[in-house]
């Protein structure tokens, strides 16, 4: 006896889906998609979706669940891929490579015989690579496999090539990569973490750059590109180039709190993530520093957001001062700070 449709089609069935709708850029695109008028449907895995809305479909899946995906495919014809595994733990390393590159091949396959419209992707800086020095990055950089990329970069380049694959098979698809995204109302996950850590008056503090972008921005930016005629590209989505410090301390001062002063060299980055293994071994307990978190916070490293801007006249990036203000009020109502 066939089954019967989970999603049975009526004037409002969504026609757009979002996968990782509990995470960061997922949240924050289903709120402005909603903003929109949109009907979509959302996918969470482990944690349900805080979004209570009469045109907002709640799903739970997984989107390495080829049957289940099938399902949650019927009726859309647009998505937005932004469910990822984001971790730079050694211990980690088979679930991201897992979740980001057979998942997001799960989404291509899935977009491809549901003959969906469009697919957004959203990818990484990480998955340009390597840089190199005094180098400018952009959507131009080749991946090589030479330079001490991250397990993390590597399933996010690996799973873009997914994508340009679909593209291949005339996709119609776009791809994102967000530098370090800001935002949001949860210290407890994620890049938003630094938020936290500026609150406790974390004292640590490095010489590297990098770039900076709101997560409001990436959702628009997204959207954006959903909306248009453009196919066939990648973008970097990245506000500002900032120096740590500077970061943390904007959001410490924000807080009333003591920005960080003591500063971190590079023998020491060195001393740290080795000690924060041997501390992992004997205890069991999850990474709070990796080699590449720590070897990351060093280097100095500047985004080029130039193509954006030409393709999306009409985009502008948030100013990152704003979006620190912004995101520690947010933070101050819900944690009542």
């Amino acid at each position: 006896m066939p089954q019967e449709n989970p999603y049975p089609q009526h004037t409002n069935s969504p026609n757009i889906l979002v996968t990782g709708g509990s995470g960061l850029v997922g949240k924050e695109l289903i709120m402005q998609l909603l903003a929109e008028g949109e009907s979509l449907r959302a996918i969470y895995h482990a944690t349900p979706i805080s979004i209570s809305h009469p045109k907002l479909e709640l799903v739970q899946g997984d989107i390495l669940d080829v049957v289940r995906l099938e399902e949650i495919m019927q009726g859309i014809s647009h998505v937005y891929h932004c469910a990822a595994n984001v971790s730079y733990d050694p211990k980690d390393k088979m679930h991201v490579l897992k979740m980001n590159i057979e998942g997001t091949s799960n989404i291509v396959n899935a977009c491809i015989d549901a003959d969906v419209k469009k697919l957004v992707h959203v990818s990484s800086v990480a998955a340009l690579g390597r840089i190199r020095k005094g180098e400018m990055v952009t959507e131009e950089m080749n991946w090589s496999e030479e330079t001490n990329n991250s397990n993390y970069g590597k399933s996010k380049y690996l799973g873009e090539l997914e994508v340009w694959r679909g593209i291949g098979e005339d996709l119609q698809a776009v791809i994102v990569n967000p530098s370090l995204i800001l935002g949001g109302d949860n210290w407890d996950n994620g890049s938003s973490v630094i938020f936290k850590n500026a609150y406790n008056e974390f004292k640590w503090y490095t010489d590297g750059v990098s770039g900076v972008v709101d997560v409001r921005d990436v959702a628009r930016a997204m959207i954006l590109l959903m909306n248009s005629e453009i196919s066939g590209q990648r973008f970097i989505l990245s506000g500002e180039n900032l120096p740590f410090r500077e970061i943390f301390t904007r959001i410490a001062e924000c807080f009333d709190k003591k920005p960080p002063y003591k500063k971190v060299t590079p023998v020491l980055a060195e001393l740290i993530w080795r000690a924060e293994a041997l501390r992992t071994k004997f205890t069991g307990r999850k990474h709070m520093l990796t080699k590449e978190t720590v070897r990351t916070a060093q280097v100095k490293v500047y985004f080029d957001n130039s193509k954006i801007l030409k393709a999306l006249p009409r985009f502008q990036f948030t100013k990152i001062k704003d979006t620190i203000e912004y995101t520690c009020s947010t933070l101050k109502e819900k944690y009542s700070l």
